[in-house]
């Protein structure tokens, strides 16, 4: 990857980019100059968006601090290319450098207004208020304008953040900005990631107004700790490749143990994520009464029939099962019921890399170790959503909150790979490196989708034993390309089209598609 592509990937926290800054003004870059550049380039970004034959009426909102000087910067040049604009200035003080472009823009004729109905007939807003580092909430008129504003259904651009996120939480701070779309300044900012702010995001991309690299990595440690996982990012891994000599034992055997009576679809679907992963042997433990189904549909896996319970849950695993060395991880889960302690309990036991998913999760919340993984010898994915991450750490208060920290803290916890589910998937290591996986579609929120990735992510895991990427690395890469499915496929089909199996269908669509 090339160096300052990099940057798309590297997301900074509000103390880590206030100290980037304060580097590159010490090596004597004036505020002034920054200020300026970025507010050009963001000036540049809005006139392409909106184009001045289609909008030609724009309200900026003005804050007190350098954010709003970067607004009247925009405010400035927006003026002379013939845009019609107007400023809502709420506030009787303004910083040094803020107040320089508020007198300018003032002698160029631009009118100021104290109320923000009178940006009501504008055609664009420019929210200006607030950037990074926000921390006290929006509070009287100031958010009653606001909440007023997100009344209207005229466009906003929000410039770094809306107004009213917090930078590194995404918690909305009395009241924030709904932004329509968001120029985030220099580097990526925990908040575009956070489940909670993506309401208020909008469409967002990234302004590089050429911060130096070496003030970037003079505050950053290595490796990166906090990093999207990108399509260049995603292609470093994948795909897997493969020597002209091998055979499908060198090219990863993965033990799925899945399915019940009741849920015999969750194994035949994680069956189907694991072929998609070009894993070379696959062997499928379910109970016996769903060995022919499984045959059926997988007939080129080892099923492995097991004895069942009376409701139809697996009970125990055969000597097949339970030789461990035989397999190079264990992927266990979908569709068990949480009849099935007694095989969680076994699959803790093994000696290989385990995933666990599902109602592995709630069996293991129920048996109350969860924090005893961190005595195995091998390496340990957890794939919880929201309500599976509160069963199984009901000492991290909200994660809702904070998804990153609250990840972060569960993978140190346990010594496992923390994958948390949603809008913006999280996976975290125990070392403190955390992925973010930066698109997806709500498609994915259908019965049957995590099964997939079970089965997709076990393939993937198992394959790696030969090329050795980063476990954590390929967790996400798993995640990634279970989204890029999704995500083409609802294009092709709507978000209402994409079942589990159709998502199958679509893995190497996807691949095939970012790979051109």
């Amino acid at each position: 990857m090339q160096p300052r592509q990099e940057l798309d990937s590297i997301i900074v926290t509000a103390e880590q980019m206030a100290n980037i800054e304060g580097k590159i003004f010490e090596a004597g870059m004036p505020v002034a100059a920054l200020m300026e550049k970025a507010a050009l380039m963001m000036s540049q970004r809005i006139q392409q968006l909106y184009p001045l034959h289609t909008v030609s009426k724009v309200g900026l909102l003005v804050g007190p601090g350098h954010n709003g000087g970067d607004a009247l910067v925009i405010a400035r040049e927006l003026h002379l290319q013939g845009y019609d604009v107007c400023i809502y200035c709420p506030f009787p003080k303004l910083k040094a450098l803020t107040q320089k472009h508020a007198d300018y823009a003032h002698r160029l004729g631009i009118p100021y207004y104290n109320d923000l109905e009178s940006l009501n007939p504008c055609q664009l807003i420019i929210d200006g208020l607030f950037g990074f580092g926000l921390t006290r909430s929006l509070s009287g008129n100031l958010a009653l304008a606001v909440d007023c504003l997100n009344q209207w259904s005229t466009p906003v651009v929000s410039i770094d953040i809306p107004s009213g996120l917090h930078t590194d939480t995404g918690e909305v701070l009395g009241t924030a900005v709904k932004a329509t779309h968001s120029l985030c300044l220099g580097l990526w900012k925990p908040v575009y990631f956070q489940d909670q702010a993506l309401a208020y995001t909008g469409r967002a991309e990234r302004i590089d107004f050429g911060i130096p690299l070496r003030d970037i990595y003079a505050i950053l440690s290595q490796p990166i700790p906090l990093q999207l996982l990108n399509q260049t990012l995603a292609l470093e891994f994948l795909p897997l490749s493969r020597p002209q000599l091998t055979h499908k034992y060198q090219q990863g055997h993965l033990l799925l143990i899945a399915g019940s009576r009741r849920y015999a679809g969750a194994s035949i679907l994680s069956g189907h994520g694991a072929k998609a992963s070009g894993v070379g042997m696959l062997s499928v433990a379910v109970p016996e009464s769903l060995k022919s189904l499984l045959v059926g549909h997988i007939p080129d896996g080892l099923i492995i029939d097991c004895p069942e319970l009376e409701k139809g849950a697996v009970a125990l695993l055969p000597p097949l099962a339970t030789d461990f060395d035989s397999y190079d991880i264990i992927a266990c889960g979908p569709g068990l019921t949480t009849e099935a302690t007694d095989v969680v309990t076994r699959v803790l036991e093994a000696p290989c890399p385990i995933i666990l998913d599902a109602d592995a999760l709630n069996i293991l919340a129920q048996l109350g170790t969860v924090k005893g993984l961190s005595q195995r010898q091998n390496a340990t994915v957890l794939t919880p959503h929201l309500g599976e991450f509160k069963r199984l750490f009901p000492d991290i208060h909200h994660p809702e909150k904070d998804r990153i920290t609250a990840a972060r803290r569960a993978a140190e916890q346990t010594g496992a790979i923390i994958l948390l589910k949603g809008a913006r998937t999280i996976i975290a290591n125990p070392q403190g490196k955390v992925w973010i996986i930066p698109d997806s579609t709500p498609a994915l929120a259908r019965g049957g989708s995590g099964d997939v990735l079970t089965g997709l992510m076990g393939g993937l895991l198992a394959q790696n034993k030969r090329v050795n990427h980063p476990i954590d690395a390929m967790v996400a890469t798993a995640a990634w390309w279970h989204a890029q499915a999704a995500m083409l496929a609802a294009k092709d089909r709507s978000e209402l089209g994409v079942d589990a199996l159709t998502l199958c269908q679509y893995l190497h669509r996807s691949l095939e598609s970012n790979l051109v």
